[in-house]
């Protein structure tokens, strides 16, 4: 009787295994991502004396975004207006065009499209100089100084990309309600006066405008978090820092969906 090991592998405990050790693996990433998060948090306290880390810093990201958030609201307004006015005629409801591109806007479409477009652009900038940085040993050379890192180089650009989120989100909601009267007054006829007043009494406040502002905050966070994460933990070599460019974008483009799933089922369900 032959009593030695059979050399074939079971393909479904090889299966289970590799599946075991992704759950693993992901969730010890989650695990230092949190204890990451929560150390940033606790050391951004010395910015408060020196702003103007902050500030550059915004300035960085915001020019970053800017351009392509500006032309992209304003292009999603002149869709918004064609496709409402097409959409309201059914109903006679045309003067109500202007309550439906504002509605859109600062409830789902402006924070949204304003944090895919951040990750695309400013997010991948963030990880590739933050992955650069590592693969230099510049990280390494800051802690041989004793200047920590996650206080001089971390915390910054997360408050940074925190509060220029909600900057870019007002542009793009703005830009793109100009974008919907130009189409929906000058280009198709809708009364001026019938796009503002129905906008001005249907916009709430708090439940529209405030809601939409917590959105791009929660987003900016997330997208900013995931972004200098992905940059902090790649591999030091130029393959890692391309690899981590790509999480980030993929990452962070999940996380803002599945957020504003969650934050519409709370904020709107009422």
């Amino acid at each position: 009787m032959n009593l030695e090991p059979s050399s074939k592998s079971n393909p479904i405990t090889n299966t289970l295994g590799d599946l075991g050790f992704f759950i693993r693996k992901n969730i010890t990433g989650l695990g230092y991502a949190a204890r990451m998060f929560v150390l940033v948090l606790m050391r951004s306290g010395g910015l408060l004396k020196r702003p103007r880390l902050v500030s550059d810093q915004i300035l960085f990201v915001g020019n970053y975004s800017f351009v392509i958030i500006t032309v992209s609201g304003l292009f999603v307004g002149f869709v918004l207006g064609l496709q409402g006015y097409y959409t309201l005629t059914r109903y006679g409801s045309e003067q109500a065009l202007g309550l439906l591109v504002a509605l859109s806007l600062t409830r789902e479409l402006g924070p949204v499209i304003t944090a895919l477009l951040f990750a695309g652009r400013a997010g991948t900038s963030l990880t590739a100089e933050i992955g650069l940085m590592k693969a230099g040993e510049q990280l390494s050379a800051m802690e041989m100084m004793a200047v920590d890192p996650l206080r001089r180089v971390i915390a910054p650009r997360l408050w940074a990309g925190i509060i220029a989120m909600p900057i870019l989100a007002t542009i793009f909601t703005a830009v793109g309600v100009l974008g919907g009267y130009l189409v929906g007054v000058p280009l198709i006829g809708v009364d001026s006066g019938a796009f503002w007043s129905q906008m001005q009494g249907g916009v709430d406040l708090f439940d529209d405008i405030a809601n939409g502002f917590i959105k791009s905050i929660v987003f900016g966070v997330a997208v900013t978090f995931i972004a200098l994460y992905q940059g902090y933990e790649s591999r030091p070599t130029p393959e890692g820092v391309s690899q981590a460019t790509t999480r980030t974008v993929v990452l962070s483009s999940l996380a803002v969906l599945a957020l504003d799933f969650l934050l519409t089922a709370m904020m709107f369900s009422n």
